[in-house]
């Protein structure tokens, strides 16, 4: 019934707008905006007639649309931050094409004659809760190693919490690291982390935008609570071929685009291409270190490499085509030999994501686009143990274990345009998942016959949306919509609706007030023991056993544009408050795990869904932020007030607790120089109060009693003591409340310096930058060290006693680190 209701509606919607003319005295201007020199297509330019409330903004592929009176002479504008604004005067007597690009700088002194400004930095849109961050500034940014990674910059925003010192987790207002919609070309990413965690698969050389919604969540968006992180390749330069690259103290990247067929021979049908690769050589620079510290009888070594690449088609004049994909890989191996036996580990993880779209333009109102994606992740272990005995027999032990989720995924949107007031989306995504929650296998010499793989879970997820952004006039601003959303898992259906809305009024030119509500369903979990985000978690879908997770969040907020009269460059004030419900989250039960080795040789599934149990969460807190995207002094202030509980009947005897992630106080400070066309000067200092763990109390002893029989001591038996009926026992260690204990407080100061030589046709920088400058030693984890004393009396005689300290261990202290890159 549903996909009979959308049908008809798209073909009403279709026909109209190809066939029908506009109201009497109303044609429609469209087009698409490019940047100037590599026609990249622009996403969020602002397109309006100057000294009215008429106004757009271009979709993610560049396409605009405003249906307005017919007039001999329309002057039109089109603006965006860190781009020269643009006039333009056209003849709108009938329908018409207007195309144009934008160059990159500062804004022009013509922008000043403009009255009546309109939100050129988003501020007055319907939109609340969403953060861009333009990739030149991130590339800009001191990070660890050198290495820019979009994600931690994005943990550097208020309303984001960062997981481990280092690592590239994300936990967005209360939500874990699985309630993240992560999208690289409409292909979800379902593990975004190298090296364990430290930096992610996103290389922001092959990178156009990155956008952070944390709620307010347009209908579009489904299938994960806490946020969506959007992100576009660059569709690649038409105009020539260009290169970027830089090496790095752990890994280089090299990016190359251009066109696929010169313009001169063929300008009705441009094309491009993007490829763009990355590796690290870690392996290389500590073999020789693993070789001189085993006699050269081990090999130990990690690396990880990714490939983006992308191919775009103009087919026709209203047909467009994009074919991109990402391959990465990540490996860890080691071998050594021990008395003729030789032992092989490994551990690897992949991602791989494709995507094929197909833009069509039905009229100037109506804009489809139709997406084909793939999303692939695995990880497994690896060991296998040759084993000698005492008498020279051979033995073969190899164990393989598995995991991951694949997925196939058609996705259909419309972009309607009916007038200046109202913009309408709709559309539906179908997704075929692929579940391996675990495969697990031990084979010998004697047992070639194990199974290697446990049985798939398949699933198929589903959503149909619809959403309006309407302008009455010109204090408000609405954004309403609703999304169905379907998961069918063998006997088991589950479908619920998830309203959307989002509320602003104009109290001024560049002051508004903001509301949103959302509802959210997620039907995938990921089961974690750490909360860090590792490999080794594991995605399992929805079951009859297991109900979907749901999210409510209701937000309100001001925002104040302090942007001049004639400038792009000015500053923005954003100040939100939110309150979130989270309701059937999952965590293992208390000592479960994902492993059952106890019986390997049965290769049976694990059965996940006994060690998990499900439990409800809140969040609440306030987020202020000021933000300079462009000009010569660039940055933001962010600070984030926040509470965060979660509460099982299974866990900590019922009673809430504090996940690891929550964090009362963060605060970030970044700031950009650019002290001359050849220096840039840089800089963050973050703080953030200490992580929620879970500690021992106590740690001791436990004897056991060496014949069966019940006995009870009222007093401590001291471990010194020798008796024929008890024996040493293992050591115990006793814990209090869950997530009890308060970590130190995590600060740390980065700069960083760029040095650029720029020539006519190519451009060379050098980056120094200190990580962690002031030497903070943060916490990474906790643990309970105890000592044996020994003590002597004046009579000669010798006491032993016991000590126990907590111990802090910290892994990054001040890292200084240098890197070339180049452009040509």
């Amino acid at each position: 019934m549903r996909a009979a209701f959308y049908i008809s509606l798209v073909s009403m919607m279709a026909f109209h707008a190809a066939q029908a003319q506009p109201s009497s005295g109303r044609q429609t201007l469209s087009g698409y905006v490019r940047e100037v020199g590599s026609q990249e297509a622009l996403m969020g330019v602002n397109v309006y007639v100057p000294g009215t409330t008429s106004g757009t903004t271009t979709n993610t592929y560049g396409f605009y649309s405003l249906t307005l009176p017919a007039q001999d002479s329309l002057r039109m504008a089109f603006s965006m931050v860190g781009y020269q604004t643009r006039f333009c005067t056209v003849a709108l007597r009938r329908n018409s094409t207007l195309n144009v690009v934008l160059s990159p700088g500062q804004a022009l002194a013509e922008v000043a004659v403009r009255a009546n400004r309109t939100d050129e930095t988003g501020n007055e849109s319907a939109q609340m809760s969403r953060i861009d961050v333009p990739v030149a500034q991130i590339k800009k940014i001191p990070t660890l190693l050198g290495e820019k990674d979009v994600l931690k910059v994005l943990q550097l925003m208020p309303g984001v919490q960062k997981g481990s010192e280092g690592q590239t987790g994300i936990y967005v207002r209360g939500g874990g690291p699985d309630q993240n919609l992560i999208i690289l070309d409409d292909a979800i990413v379902y593990n975004a982390n190298h090296l364990f965690g430290f930096f992610s698969v996103f290389n922001g050389d092959a990178l156009k935008s990155v956008e952070l919604t944390k709620g307010g969540f347009p209908a579009r968006f489904g299938g994960r609570l806490s946020s969506v992180i959007e992100l576009n390749m660059k569709d690649g330069n038409r105009e020539k071929l260009r290169g970027e690259g830089g090496i790095g103290l752990i890994a280089s990247r090299l990016t190359l685009e251009g066109p696929l067929f010169k313009a001169k021979k063929d300008r009705s049908r441009p094309a491009s291409f993007l490829v763009s690769s990355r590796r690290t050589y870690l392996d290389v620079l500590t073999a020789p270190l693993v070789a001189a510290g085993s006699n050269g009888d081990a090999k130990a070594g990690y690396y990880f490499y990714d490939l983006n690449a992308k191919i775009n088609y103009d087919l026709t004049p209203r047909d467009k085509l994009f074919l991109s994909g990402y391959f990465g890989r990540d490996q860890f191996y080691s071998r050594d030999r021990f008395n003729g036996s030789t032992y092989e580990n490994g551990l690897n993880w992949r991602n791989a994501t494709g995507s094929f779209r197909w833009n069509h333009l039905f009229s100037g109102q109506l804009f489809a686009n139709t997406s084909l994606t793939f999303s692939n992740y695995r990880f497994a272990i690896t060991s296998d143990e040759e084993l000698v005995g005492p008498t020279g027999e051979r033995q073969t032990i190899a164990l393989r274990y598995r995991s991951g989720i694949r997925d196939f995924s058609l996705k259909h949107d419309l972009d309607w345009y009916p007038s200046p007031s109202h913009s309408v989306r709709l559309g539906f995504q179908t997704t075929y998942h692929r579940f391996t929650p675990s495969a697990l296998v031990v084979r010998d010499a004697q047992a070639d016959d194990f199974r290697t793989e446990a049985d798939h879970i398949d699933a198929l997820e589903s959503g149909l949306y619809v959403e309006d952004t309407w302008r009455p006039g010109s204090h408000w601003r609405f954004n309403g919509g609703i999304r169905l959303s379907q998961f069918v898992h063998r006997n088991v259906t589950y479908g619920r609706p998830e309203p959307r809305l989002s509320v602003v009024y104009v109290l001024q030119p560049g002051l508004s007030l903001k509301a949103s509500y959302a509802q959210m369903n997620q039907y995938v979990h990921l089961l974690s023991n750490t909360g860090i985000g590792l490999p080794t978690d594991l995605w399992v879908p929805t079951t009859d056993r297991v109900r979907p997770q749901q999210s409510q969040q209701v937000a309100v907020g001001l925002a104040k544009d302090f942007t001049r009269t004639g400038s792009t460059n000015g500053v923005t004030l954003t100040v939100e408050g939110y309150y979130k419900r989270l309701a059937n989250i999952i965590s293992y039960r208390e000592g479960a795990s994902f492993l059952l080795i106890d019986d390997p040789s049965s290769a049976q599934k694990v059965p996940w869904e006994d060690n998990v149990t499900a439990g409800r969460g809140w969040s609440y807190g306030g987020e202020f932020l000021v933000q300079k995207k462009a000009g010569r002094f660039s940055g933001w202030a962010g600070y984030t007030l926040s509470w965060t509980q979660w509460q099982f009947a299974a866990l900590n005897e019922g009673r809430p607790f504090f996940p690891r992630h929550d964090r009362r106080h963060d605060i970030s400070l970044v700031g950009i120089y650019e002290r001359s066309k050849r220096m840039t000067l840089s800089a963050t200092w973050v703080y953030g109060t200490g992580q929620a763990l879970t500690m021992p109390r106590a740690n001791y002893t436990a004897l056991l009693n060496r014949v069966t029989r019940p006995a009870t001591f009222g007093y401590v038996i001291p471990s010194s003591f020798s008796n024929p009926f008890f024996e040493s026992g293992r050591n115990v260690q006793d814990y209090g409340a869950r997530n009890g204990f308060r970590a130190e407080p995590y600060h740390r100061f980065d700069v960083g310096v760029q040095f650029h030589k720029l020539k006519k046709r190519h451009e060379r920088t050098w980056e120094v930058s200190v990580y962690n400058l002031y030497n903070r030693r943060n916490p990474f984890f906790y643990q309970l060290d105890t000592q044996t004393l020994a003590r002597q009396s004046e009579q000669g005689q010798t006491s032993f006693t016991t000590e126990t300290k907590l111990r802090r261990y910290s892994v990054f202290p001040v890292v200084p680190s240098v890197s070339y890159g180049f452009k040509f």
